[in-house]
């Protein structure tokens, strides 16, 4: 067998080390389907050469605006930016947030001409603004192009992709922040073991989050970060929510007996992902993403523009310092009847990042307000969302907190209405409900996102002058009578979870938490 035919950019030594040169050399298959199943099992993985002629083909297909940048524009105008700078020494441009050049197996040559593309596509996209992803990017397609100028063309096209449907990487403080905290969300609702365990050791748990892409683009060796490359170039963005997730999950698997320092854990974390060889190969990792039943692309997309909006509505559009989740809960100024400041903290990090980034406001207490239904409805009008706290008695609700999800999330079919089960007429596509994994729903969107009969949904939430429900199904799940004195839940409708307290409750306290902006004092 032929060695394989490196270009000049890789160091050779390093190169047959970290990625033998094994595989089949040609790839017939056109559906994506079929091509899909092929980068999840590594098919050109094997192979220096095929992989090269993948990349090109995949990305020669993507969807781009009517003028992108090409191979010739690169020649054209690269002897004007660099000027006589030495390659080694050229900066960066200001996109990629002073992320470093990842070796990934490249010599001196190869990580003077990644500077040299970075700073020659800052200048064809000023409307690039933050993109830290490009590096680790361009320094990957290096190694499977003729030259500088082939790959400036590559990036160049994988940032020119115009299919609204189809995102590739982040090109803005905006869109960065967001998928930060859509990344949040979803560790929330998938990786709840992990979560917990990021919640008690780190001062911030966003902090820790929004480092998720790093993990990706920059730590993960090469050998991994290709794996991941290969499936999402085929895939798409929703691969890199995958693989940051199974990340998450094996980090908690092996270091949730060991003490981890509060000030540590990004780095921990970090450290992690570059010694990942030691905890498991680049299949097993993949096996693990593909393996969570992630969200659909749609509802992802939801999330991911709710999390815009919240940005853009508390002005941040731009990088600047990130308002901490834990320091949104004070401990010198917050005070509860009912939880303490880590409870609340714990409570916190639960909602979607989109409300962490604000601070509780006590909207009703009622050992300040009275016991009484009015007054509770009066002081929370015109407030939502907000958190509802009861303290029971019995104080049922220590000494651990727990998070339970709404039944609906956990059995999609339940949003199925009963007379399409026996139609002879198919619904109509915007009202049609998916029995695939994919397209099971999510719990950090507003109930109008849920294809709900009539029947569930009015079962959700009612409230009168006697009463307040919350749930149902059998029977309430939660209820609270009109003097805030008494309450019940039943066992079987409490979102189909344990019960955290007998089935009648005599209520020691009530009080409803608000999101206040941190800017609004």
């Amino acid at each position: 067998m032929h060695p394989p035919a490196y270009n000049c950019f890789v160091d050779r030594d390093k190169m047959d080390s970290a990625i033998p040169d094994l595989g089949p050399k040609e790839l017939s298959c056109t559906e994506l389907q079929e091509l899909k199943q092929l980068a999840r099992q590594g098919y050109w993985a094997r192979s220096y050469a095929l992989r090269g002629q993948v990349y090109q083909r995949l990305i020669r297909d993507i969807p781009c605006r009517t003028v992108t940048p090409d191979a010739s524009v690169y020649r054209d105008i690269v002897g004007k930016i660099v000027g006589k700078h030495s390659s080694t020494s050229l900066p960066l441009p200001e996109f990629v947030d002073n992320t470093q050049v990842p070796s990934y197996c490249l010599n001196s040559k190869g990580e003077g001409a990644v500077r040299k593309i970075l700073l020659c596509i800052s200048n064809q996209f000023p409307d690039v603004s933050f993109c830290p992803a490009l590096p680790a990017v361009v320094a990957l397609l290096l190694h499977y192009s003729a030259d500088e100028a082939e790959c400036f063309e590559k990036a160049c096209r994988i940032l020119a992709c115009n299919d609204p449907s189809r995102k590739l990487v982040d090109q803005s403080f905006l869109a960065f922040e967001s998928s930060c905290m859509t990344f949040g969300d979803l560790v929330n609702k998938y990786c709840q073991a992990a979560h917990k365990l990021m919640v008690a050791v780190s001062e911030d748990v966003l902090q820790v989050y929004a480092d998720w892409q790093r993990w990706l683009f920059g730590e993960l060796p090469l050998s991994y970060f290709a794996r991941v490359f290969d499936v999402f170039l085929v895939e798409g963005y929703k691969v890199l929510y995958r693989v940051a997730l199974a990340i998450l999950k094996f980090f908690h698997k092996v270091r949730a007996g060991q003490p981890l320092e509060s000030d540590n854990v990004k780095q921990d974390i970090r450290a992690f992902v570059r010694d990942i060889a030691k905890t498991v190969s680049p299949e097993k990792l993949l096996e693990k993403a593909f393996a969570i039943r992630l969200f659909s692309r749609k509802e992802i997309q939801l999330l991911q523009m709710a999390n815009e909006k919240a940005l853009k509505q508390k002005g941040i559009t731009v990088k600047q310092k990130r308002q901490f989740v834990h320091l949104a809960v004070h401990a010198d100024s917050f005070h509860s009847e009912i939880v303490g400041v880590k409870e609340m903290r714990d409570i916190w990090s639960w909602v979607p990042e989109r409300f962490a980034l604000c601070q509780p406001l006590l909207l009703f207490s009622s050992l300040q307000h009275g016991y009484s239904l009015a007054r509770f409805y009066f002081q929370c009008e015109g407030r939502e969302p907000t958190v509802l706290l009861i303290k029971t008695t019995q104080k049922e609700l220590q000494p651990e907190v727990q998070r339970y999800e709404w039944v609906v999330i956990k059995h999609p079919e339940l949003t199925k209405p009963a007379s399409l089960e026996s139609a002879t007429v198919p619904p109509s596509p915007s009202h049609s409900v998916s029995s695939e994994p994919a397209d099971r729903l999510s719990p950090f969107l507003a109930t109008r996102h849920f294809n709900l009969p009539s029947k569930t949904e009015s079962l959700f939430m009612a409230g009168g002058s006697d009463c307040l429900i919350i749930g149902g199904g059998g029977g309430p799940a939660l209820y609270i009578d009109g003097d805030l004195n008494r309450g019940r839940t039943g066992h079987c409708d409490t979102f189909n979870n344990q019960p955290l307290c007998s089935e009648n409750f005599l209520i020691a306290a009530v009080e409803a938490w608000g999101f206040q902006d941190p800017d609004i004092q």
